[in-house]
C-alpha cells in the first residue's frame, strides 16, 4: 500500500503546471473560471462607466430643466405684469388650445430655421431655390420682422442670434430707394417692439438710426410725406405712377411708430412730424370721413382717386383708432377717435350684402360710383371694428360689433370657398352669385386671422379659434415645404410661388399663436399692435412729465431671458 499524500502537499500541487497536464479536466475548469472572472470584472467596469455617463447625462438634463423652470418662472412673472383686470378667459387655456399653440410655434420654428439656413441676413427667403432675396434694400426684413414673434413664443436662442445680427450687421447706410411706409412698419416697428419686450437698448438705438434717415421724407410744403427716400442721401420723392401724389396709407401709417420713438427717446421731433400729417388732413376732412388714396404733398389736399379700405387706403383708418388707444384714450388723443368714428360712418355707407347668401362686404368707391369689389387686405376691418366697438355707448357698440362679425364671416368664406381653402387676393360680388375670386394668388396674408384674433379676444367666442385653426391647416397643407413656406400663384390650382413673405412670420403666425394663447399674453389693455403686428406699449398721453415717468417705468419692466405693405399691392 502506498503512502497517502498529506492535504498540504495536495494544495501545493495545484500551483504546479504539471498538475494540470496530468488532469486536463481541472485545467478546463480553471480556464473557465479565469475567463468568467475577467468577464465579471470587465462587465462591472463597463457598468460603472455606463452608470457614470448616465449620471452625467441626467445631471446635465437636470441642469437644463432647472434653467427651463427658471425661464418659465420669469415668463410667468412677466405675464403677470401684463395681465389685465379681466382674466376670466385665462382660466380657459384648454388642452386643445395648448396643442394648437404648440403646432403654430413649430410652424414658426420651421419658417425661421429655413430662413436661417438659406437666407440669413437677406430680406426674404425663396424656399424653392433655397436662397435669399433683398426685397427691401437688404435690411434683414424677415429677421427684424420676426424679433417679437420669436420673443413672444419663447424661442430665446433664436432671438439671441437675431439680436446679435442686429447689433453687429444691420446697416442702414445704403444707396437704396426705400419705401417710407414699409421701412417704418417693418423695421422701425419691429425694432421698437423688440425693445419694449426685451428692454435691450440696441434695438432702440437702431430704431432711432433708421428713423433719422426717414425724417427728410416729411420735408414737403404741406408736411405730407413723400413715400420714397434714399437711405444714404436723404432725397425723397413719390413714385411716378402716382402722378406726384402721396398715397394715403403710406402717409398716414407712421404715427404709432414715431410717437412711440419720441416717447422712448424723449425727443419730440419724430412725433411732431407724423402728427402734423393728421392735423393737415383734419383741415379738409370730409363729412363721411372717407379720403381718396392720393394726397397732394404740396397742398395737403386730396386728389381725385378711389376710396377703399383695401390696398393704399386701409391702415390710415386703422391708425386713427390705434393712436387713440396708444395714448390710453385721453383728451390729448381724442381727435383721433373722433376722426375714426366719422370714418366708420363712411364705411357703413359702403356696406352691401350678397345674394343669395347675404355675405356682408365693403364696396370701393370712385366718385359717385360704387364697385362691388373687396380686397382680402380689407379683412383687417372686422378686427378694427371689434377693437373700436368698446369706445361706443351700449347701443352703438353692439351694432358695430355685429358688423365686425358679419364681415369676418365673409372673410372666412374667402378661404372656405376655394379648392385649397386659402383666400384669393380680391373678390367680386355679383347678384345671385354671392362672390367670385378675382386675382387668384395668395401670398400668406394675415388680415383675416388678425380679425379672428381680435374677435376672439373681445367676444370670447371659440368659433373664431376654430376658423383660425382651419386656415392654419390650409397653410400647412398647401404652403409648407421642407425649406420654408410659400404662397400660391393660384388658389384654385394650388400652384406655388417662390417667396416666404416676411409678414408671414411677423403677423400671420403671431396672430395665430395669440389666437390660442391666454388673454394675458400681450394684453390689449397694455399693448397696441402696429399694422405689421408689432406690439407697442400703451403710454398715457397728456402731461409730459407723466408721459416720461411712465415710459421710464415700462423700460425697466421687461425681463431679459438667457439664452400693409409692399408686395401687398401686387403679386411678386
Amino acid at each position: 500500500m502506498g503512502k497517502k499524500p498529506s492535504s498540504n502537499s495536495t494544495s501545493l500541487s495545484i500551483f504546479n503546471p504539471k498538475y494540470y497536464f496530468k488532469k486536463p479536466q481541472q485545467l478546463v475548469l480553471v480556464i473557465f473560471g479565469f475567463v468568467s472572472l475577467v468577464l465579471l470584472v470587465s462587465d462591472r467596469q463597463n457598468l460603472t462607466r455606463d452608470h457614470h455617463e448616465e449620471v452625467l447625462r441626467l445631471n446635465e438634463e437636470l441642469a437644463q430643466l432647472k434653467l427651463h423652470l427658471e425661464d418659465l418662472s420669469v415668463k410667468v412673472k412677466w405675464s403677470a405684469g401684463l395681465e389685465s383686470s379681466n382674466t376670466s378667459k385665462d382660466d380657459d387655456d384648454d388642452p386643445v388650445s395648448v396643442e394648437r399653440r404648440e403646432k403654430v410655434k413649430e410652424a414658426m420654428l420651421h419658417a425661421w430655421t429655413s430662413y436661417e439656413k438659406y437666407a440669413w441676413g437677406h430680406d426674404e427667403l425663396q424656399p424653392q431655390t433655397k436662397d435669399g432675396v433683398n426685397s427691401f434694400g437688404g435690411l434683414g426684413a424677415t429677421l427684424v420682422d420676426s424679433l417679437d414673434t420669436l420673443f413672444i413664443m419663447g424661442l430665446h436662442e433664436q432671438f439671441q442670434r437675431a439680436k446679435e445680427w442686429v447689433a453687429n450687421s444691420l446697416d442702414f447706410n445704403k444707396d437704396y430707394e426705400a419705401s417710407v411706409f414699409e421701412t417704418t412698419i417693418r423695421v422701425v416697428g419691429g425694432l421698437l417692439s423688440a425693445y419694449d419686450l426685451s428692454g435691450d437698448k440696441v434695438f432702440l438705438e437702431k430704431a432711432k438710426n433708421i428713423a433719422d434717415r426717414l425724417l427728410p421724407a416729411w420735408n414737403s410744403p404741406s408736411g405730407i410725406p413723400y413715400n420714397i427716400i434714399n437711405l444714404a442721401h436723404g432725397t425723397a420723392h413719390n413714385p411716378g405712377w402716382t402722378r406726384g401724389n402721396s398715397i394715403l396709407a403710406d402717409s398716414g401709417t407712421e404715427q404709432l411708430e414715431f410717437i412711440a420713438l419720441s416717447q422712448r427717446t424723449k425727443d419730440p421731433k419724430y412725433q411732431a412730424k407724423v402728427e402734423k400729417v393728421v392735423k393737415e388732413l383734419q383741415k379738409t376732412f370730409p363729412a363721411d370721413g372717407l379720403l381718396p388714396i392720393y394726397i397732394n404733398p404740396l397742398s395737403g389736399t386730396a386728389a381725385y382717386s378711389p376710396i377703399t379700405f383695401g390696398a393704399m387706403g386701409d391702415s390710415f383708418y386703422e391708425y386713427l383708432l390705434k393712436v387713440w388707444i396708444q395714448g390710453n384714450k385721453t383728451e390729448a388723443v381724442k381727435h383721433y377717435r373722433e376722426m375714426w368714428e366719422t370714418s366708420m360712418k363712411g364705411l357703413q355707407s359702403l356696406v352691401r350684402k350678397t345674394t343669395p347668401s347675404s355675405f356682408t362686404y365693403i364696396c370701393e368707391k370712385n366718385g359717385n360710383f360704387l364697385s362691388d369689389k373687396m380686397d382680402e387686405l380689407a379683412c383687417f376691418a372686422p378686427g378694427m371694428l371689434a377693437l373700436g366697438s368698446k369706445g361706443y355707448g351700449p347701443g352703438e357698440a353692439e351694432k358695430v360689433l355685429s358688423l365686425a362679425e358679419e364681415l369676418a364671416w365673409t372673410c372666412y368664406n374667402f378661404y372656405q370657398l376655394t379648392p385649397t381653402k386659402l383666400a384669393g387676393e380680391n373678390y367680386f360680388f355679383r347678384p345671385g352669385q354671392d362672390m367670385n375670386v378675382g386675382t387668384s394668388w395668395n401670398i400668406l396674408r394675415p388680415e383675416t386671422v388678425e380679425s379672428l384674433f381680435y374677435l376672439w379676444r373681445i367676444t370670447g367666442n371659440k368659433t373664431y379659434q376654430e376658423w383660425g385653426w382651419n386656415i392654419f391647416q390650409a397653410f400647412e397643407k398647401n404652403s409648407r415645404l421642407e425649406t420654408g413656406y410659400v404662397g400660391l400663384k393660384d388658389v384654385n390650382s394650388g400652384i406655388i410661388d417662390n417667396k416666404m413673405q416676411s409678414f408671414f412670420l411677423a403677423e400671420t403666425l403671431k396672430y395665430l399663436y395669440l389666437l390660442f394663447s391666454p388673454t394675458s399674453v400681450i394684453s390689449l389693455d397694455e399693448w397696441v399692435f402696429n399694422t405689421e403686428a408689432h406690439p407697442l406699449r400703451i403710454v398715457t398721453r397728456g402731461d409730459p412729465h407723466h408721459e416720461n415717468s411712465q415710459v421710464d417705468r415700462q423700460q425697466k419692466l421687461p425681463i431679459h431671458f438667457r439664452g400693409r405693405k409692399e408686395g401687398r399691392l401686387g403679386y411678386n
